[in-house]
């Protein structure tokens, strides 16, 4: 019998790197030293351009190192340092209810009272877009601070479940989640990080390790970590994420 073709893939934040921050070396270093055994994959839920600045690595760097390459969620999917899928979210939801969504959600976040607010509240990616109350742009110290009071006040929850019932999913098609520490990422159904895996699957790779923190229901890892294609490793910090590597592969 054939040996089961072994690959693992990677979440981002929180799971190899802190919260928006730069992967830090000692991960790496492992990463690199690990690729020799087993081939590795990432998916991030961010635009390609963030997921390279985590990973303080240009493409053709991160390729090198990681097999694949899935920025949001696998919208954008390059293997071997070529990109070969890029699908957009207006193609599939269309512009008329692409409006109709960002202007309620704009309209919802204005009623918000947050100790403070900056901007960048709707980021338009290709496959999904990122709404957060408190705005991308918010410092370092502004995002800890809103992710204290976001646990007190239950500010995304209560917005998410306001989605939920203004959007219904068989009338719009979105799928809605917790996403990070300061926003709900909205995408098409189906467009969740499990997107990915068809190409992992298809490449013949019968065990697929996924590494992630948000895997509890309502988080953006949730669904690829449950998924049968899959065996799931719950995460809580780049430095768990190697000790859970180095006790898998001795």
């Amino acid at each position: 019998m054939a040996l089961p073709k072994v690959i693992c893939l990677f979440d981002v934040d929180g799971t190899l790197t802190h919260p928006r921050q730069k992967i830090e070396t000692e991960c790496m270093d492992y990463l690199i030293k690990l690729k020799n055994r087993v081939p590795l994959a990432l998916v991030g839920g961010s635009d390609i351009g963030k997921v390279l600045e985590q990973m303080d690595l240009d493409l053709e760097e991160a390729c090198q190192v990681f097999e694949y390459v899935f920025a949001e969620n696998g919208l954008f999917a390059c293997k071997k340092n070529k990109v070969f899928h890029s699908q957009t979210i207006q193609e599939v939801i269309g512009e008329k209810k692409l409006q109709e969504f960002i202007n309620y959600c704009l309209m919802y976040m204005s009623k918000i009272e947050l100790p403070v607010k900056r901007g960048n509240f709707v980021e338009f990616r290709k496959g999904m877009l990122n709404i957060s109350p408190i705005g991308r742009s918010c410092t370092y110290e502004e995002r800890r601070e809103f992710v204290s009071y976001d646990e007190k006040h239950k500010i995304r929850e209560n917005f998410l479940n306001d989605l939920r019932k203004r959007f219904p999913v068989d009338k719009y098609g979105l799928h809605m989640c917790i996403g990070g520490q300061i926003s709900i990422d909205v995408f098409p159904v189906g467009w969740d990080k499990r997107f990915c895996l068809q190409y992992l699957v298809d490449d013949g790779f019968s065990e697929i390790h996924f590494f992630g923190d948000r895997t509890l229901p309502g988080g953006n890892d949730h669904e690829l970590y449950e998924d049968h294609r899959t065996i799931g490793h719950r995460v809580t910090s780049p430095d768990d994420t190697i000790a859970q590597l180095k006790a898998l592969f001795k």
